[in-house]
């Protein structure tokens, strides 16, 4: 497996066009293509947010590989993705202009096809079937271009967690109300990304995300490009130069136990790993979350037995509320009420997703960690 990784130290046009040639050339991308070949480009477009907000993919890294394309004869490329929240042309059409992907037009095609197709699964797979975007579904070719980020949730956030977003609107809080269990959650991720199976899985880490992500965090920059055919080798490597430990990412320790990922078969191409990385901060979610450090035989027990106590809530800062509503429309168990135009928490039902803390565009949601045993809050 080759891992192509360049430094690129800012958000240059020609910077990232180089890079994009440079790696396009390690993995021989060129072998891949054809004039009518249909590409789909699938970006991190979480939410609405400034590419000056290191929450999605940078629409000059997106320019870039859609440049690279058409010099070499594929002109059928469209950029598909389904956010958080609605997925329907109003939402989408603001989405595309907040996060500067309408200036991508005319080098492709904003995908304006909001419908959804049933993709059935490979044998054997805990799901026989998932609902996807309708442009995936049609794709010959799809890049897969995500915001290296930590996760509240999953813990990190690359390639394999980008494809949750093939996943139609608040169709997503639904499988988050499915699989609460982060074991199961992370399975579902892992099968769709092998339903998806994209051909090339690009991170943006020039800019990333630390704490609280995917959209609550801050800047953490890397000035990296990675690149790869094996997005589970590489989310592995990301999150080692993350200064995480990738067998605690529970997505990557299955992806292992699976044999997706497979550290031991990564053959670097392009730059070295720099020398001046620090640790990314992690989110408030995992502070607490010693289990980890347990022997393997003893954390399942363990959690069962202090997983009440341990477990952690969001928590509103009022003063930040303004009553738009997000948390609500994306909590899965939908115990967010409002009273006097601010949201109120019950911890009964709660899956502790965190949905809410990632679509609220205030950042009034943060977590409350743990020790909820002897918490004074009787909501």
């Amino acid at each position: 497996m080759i891992q192509s990784l360049y430094y690129v130290p800012s958000y240059d046009e020609e910077l990232i066009y180089n890079a994009v040639c440079n790696f396009m050339e390690d993995q021989e991308i060129a072998k891949d293509l054809r004039p009518d070949l249909k590409v789909v480009i699938k970006p991190n477009l979480v939410m609405a947010k400034s590419p000056q907000f290191p929450a999605t993919t940078h629409p000059l890294v997106i320019k870039a590989v859609a440049r690279w394309l058409k010099e070499h004869h594929v002109t059928d490329i469209i950029l598909a993705e389904s956010s958080g929240g609605l997925y329907n042309a109003e939402y989408m059409k603001n989405i595309y202009h907040v996060c500067g992907m309408k200036e991508l037009e005319p080098e492709l095609k904003l995908n304006m096809d909001f419908t959804a197709r049933t993709v059935h699964c490979p044998d054997g797979f805990m799901n026989h079937s998932f609902h996807m975007i309708t442009p995936v579904c049609d794709a010959d070719y799809i890049i897969n271009i995500c915001k290296l980020k930590t996760h509240a949730m999953t813990g990190y956030s690359g390639g394999i967690k980008n494809l949750f977003g093939t996943i139609p609107g608040l169709e997503k809080p639904q499988m988050h109300y499915r699989f609460p269990d982060i074991e199961d959650f992370s399975r579902m991720l892992l099968e769709l990304a092998q339903t998806a199976a994209p051909d090339l899985t690009i991170i943006d880490a020039i800019d990333a995300m630390e704490g609280n992500g995917p959209t609550g965090g801050t800047s953490h920059p890397l000035h990296l490009l990675f690149a790869s055919r094996d997005l589970y080798t590489q989310d592995w490597f990301a999150a080692g130069i993350m200064g995480l430990v990738p067998q605690n990412i529970v997505m990557l320790r299955q992806a292992l136990e699976a044999g997706l990922a497979k550290p031991d078969a990564l053959t670097l191409a392009g730059d070295p790993i720099p020398d001046n990385l620090t640790p990314f901060q992690v989110p408030d979610t995992k502070r607490l979350d010693f289990s980890s450090t347990l022997p393997a035989f003893l954390q399942k027990p363990f959690m069962r037995i202090a997983g009440r106590l341990l477990k952690s809530y969001p928590q509103l800062n009022a003063e930040l509320c303004v009553g738009c509503g997000k948390c609500a429309e994306s909590c899965p168990a939908h115990i967010i009420k409002f009273k006097n135009r601010k949201a109120h928490f019950q911890k009964k039902g709660c899956i502790s997703c965190f949905c809410c803390q990632e679509m609220c565009p205030m950042k009034a949601i943060s977590v409350r960690k743990a020790l909820s045993f002897f918490s004074r809050d009787k909501s």
